[in-house]
């Protein structure tokens, strides 16, 4: 059976479709005869009851510098859709909550990807924290001399906002870095929120594995390593994209959350994994499909819809 699907997103023109999930799922989406329709979150409305947004119909293609299609705007009722991939980008901030609260008006009788109650209930630096055992020491807060406590607990240490993303942000300390407390004050002015300090990870290295799992079942992954000159791992700022299998650790780490995943309904997920170590749990707008298929891992655009049609 057909589907409509909405997918809810950073404009389609912005994205790199060399590496964006949100375009291998539509190509998927569209492989299979559904129909496909696009709208940026800045285009949602309620009223009386009624979630609604100016959609526009979308074709896709492989073909870089011509990648979309989009029909006239319209406006239309979203519970008239079968399908709504939440998939902007963050930051998750009060915007991304707000978009939260419209679709879950209309989910589950339109089925929103993931979750959006349990998306804006789990913060990817807060929800990893159910798990102590499987994360490095982590600390949460806003309190100079706590994280001065922690440095000298652990020595080097990584600082970041609790609520960033794409390693924006990111800042890794060492035992002697006399730049802690100004780094701190900056961060002060920039964020109301807390912010996370981690026992650094030397293992970070060798690299930052990124496991998508679908449906609580871990289906591939890629290793990024990060460059000479950063201590961050994400592709755009310059890490380098390698094969990866799953160590029996990581198998552990997925076969103890995989539970609390479904249960929450996160149909995709990606987990990020250094050394041992569990770091984040990503479920906001996870990325890395097209890398892992890349290196010749599995078609996870097919298996996620697999799994969506599946609860249609």
């Amino acid at each position: 059976m057909a589907l409509k699907i909405a997918v809810q997103m950073d404009h389609i023109s912005t994205v790199n479709i060399e590496g964006d999930t949100s375009f291998a799922l539509s190509l998927e989406a569209q492989r299979r005869g559904h129909s496909l329709y696009h709208y940026t979150p800045d285009r949602l409305s309620m009223r009386d009851g009624i979630v609604s947004a100016r959609i526009e119909e979308l074709h896709v293609r492989d073909v870089k510098g011509d990648h979309f299609t989009l029909g006239a705007p319209e406006k239309r009722d979203l519970s008239e859709m079968d399908v709504i991939l939440l998939r902007q980008d963050p930051p998750f901030d009060m915007n991304y909550i707000t978009t939260t609260h419209l679709l879950e008006r209309i989910h589950p009788k339109t089925l929103v990807v993931n979750d959006p109650a349990w998306v804006r209930n789990s913060p990817e630096k807060i929800f990893v924290t159910e798990f102590p055992d499987l994360m490095p020491e982590t600390l949460i807060t806003k309190d100079l001399q706590e994280v001065l406590e922690f440095r000298k607990e652990f020595g080097e240490i990584i600082i970041k906002p609790l609520y960033g993303n794409g390693g924006a942000g990111v800042f890794h300390l060492t035992t002697d870095d006399r730049n802690l407390t100004s780094l701190l004050e900056i961060f002060e002015q920039m964020y109301r929120e807390p912010f996370i300090v981690q026992r650094y990870l030397k293992d970070v290295r060798s690299g930052d594995k990124r496991i998508i799992l679908i449906d609580g079942e871990a289906v591939g992954a890629i290793n990024r390593v990060p460059p000479e000159s950063d201590a961050r791992s994400n592709m755009h700022v310059g890490g380098r994209a390698e094969h990866a299998e799953l160590t029996a650790r990581e198998r552990e780490i997925c076969e103890r959350i995989g539970p609390s995943l479904k249960e929450r309904g996160f149909i995709l997920v990606g987990i990020d994994v250094i050394g041992d170590y569990m770091t984040e749990i990503n479920v906001t707008s996870p990325t890395g499909i097209r890398e892992i298929k890349r290196f010749g891992g599995a078609d996870i655009a097919a298996l996620f819809w697999d799994a969506v049609e599946a609860k249609r």
